[in-house]
């Protein structure tokens, strides 16, 4: 059970989460772990075997402090949230820009951007960081073939032709990720991007912290006033929220990407702490959750001057005032979505 910023995270097989006063109480085979103030919170995180009280539930629905649920590995299961109107004008604007096709390519092209870009600017580090490395020569291709995919979105395209671009770019990206992992080769060896299950160290790792980061998206589209099931790039789908995932894309190589390598290449993260299915699945065992959570949390409590508005936040608030310069954009209040780009 961890408490950063205003989420509290439990991973305690067996918790129950119960209101007690003005506190959530969090108790283990009827021993009281922790007592949190609800008034700090702004979210829940339950992963595996957790259970809640329907009078918290109600209380955190009255108090709009989201309870997620997720599977032990990391994967979303479901959301208990109260009541949440919203700005009725602005997601009337955020469905019909959704359903306009240039409105739809504008914002989806400036969030494939920021990506390609991010992705860019991660390799072009490892090659500063590491001049020497016997995958120079595949970086610096690779940094060429994203520096001609950000030239090729440009111009006006389709929209199912900037998804295509997307696609070629995150191929590129992840088939010289090996080369950025220098400490540990043996244990934690990349060759292809897996999921459902993740097949090997690596990807486990990836997974689980883009599960936490699709959460942050969602959660930050909601608190914006928008509706993180439409989106702009991903395709909407029943149960999907498409617009979280739209968010999430700036963030991946920045936030998620990176953590895993520094984990990784400081040996903070050992491959003893994985197992295998029968199935061939690769999932973490308890001690290095608790470890991966413990970083990520960390990590979003740095600061960083934010590209576009040229202030100091932490990097836990990114996508929280993404959500609301894309509300801006909608609303009319500035001409286009400045997306997040890491310099």
């Amino acid at each position: 059970m961890m408490h950063y910023l205003n989420t509290l995270f439990v991973t305690t097989p067996g918790a129950y989460l119960s209101k007690e006063g003005e506190t959530i109480t969090v108790q283990v085979e009827r021993d009281i772990r922790m007592r949190v103030p609800l008034h700090s919170l702004g979210g829940v995180v339950c992963f595996g075997r957790v259970s809640c009280s329907p009078a918290l539930m109600g209380e955190c629905a009255e108090r709009h402090v989201a309870i997620t649920y997720m599977t032990e590995h990391g994967r979303f299961l479901a959301k208990v949230q109260g009541f949440a109107p919203g700005n009725v004008l602005l997601r009337r604007e955020q469905y019909r820009r959704a359903d306009d096709a240039r409105g739809a390519r504008k914002i989806a092209r400036a969030v494939v951007a920021a990506k390609i870009a991010n992705s860019r600017t991660s390799l072009q580090r490892a090659l500063r960081d590491n001049p020497d490395s016997d995958g120079t020569g595949a970086l610096e291709e690779a940094v060429r073939h994203l520096t001609h995919s950000l030239n090729s979105i440009r111009e006006e395209v389709s929209l199912e032709t900037l998804r295509g671009i997307e696609g070629d770019a995150a191929r590129t990206y992840f088939q010289v990720f090996d080369h950025l992992i220098v400490s540990q080769k043996d244990e934690f060896r990349f060759s292809v991007r897996s999921r459902r299950p993740p097949l090997d160290n690596i990807n486990a790792l990836l997974s689980f912290l883009y599960a936490l980061l699709a959460h942050d998206a969602r959660a930050a589209c909601e608190s914006a006033g928008l509706d993180s099931a439409v989106g702009f790039l991903h395709a909407e789908r029943s149960g999907r929220p498409a617009l979280a995932l739209d968010l999430m894309e700036e963030f991946r190589p920045f936030l998620a990407d990176r953590l895993v390598l520094s984990l990784i290449n400081r040996r903070q993260i050992r491959g003893k702490g994985f197992k295998k299915t029968e199935s061939g699945g690769v999932f973490m065992n308890d001690e290095t959750r608790k470890e991966l959570l413990v970083a990520y949390q960390k990590r979003k409590q740095e600061e960083i001057v934010h590209p576009f508005l040229g202030e100091k936040c932490p990097v836990g608030l990114l996508i929280h005032l993404q959500a609301r310069l894309l509300a801006r954009h909608l609303r009319g209040d500035q001409d286009g979505y400045p997306p997040f780009i890491w310099k």
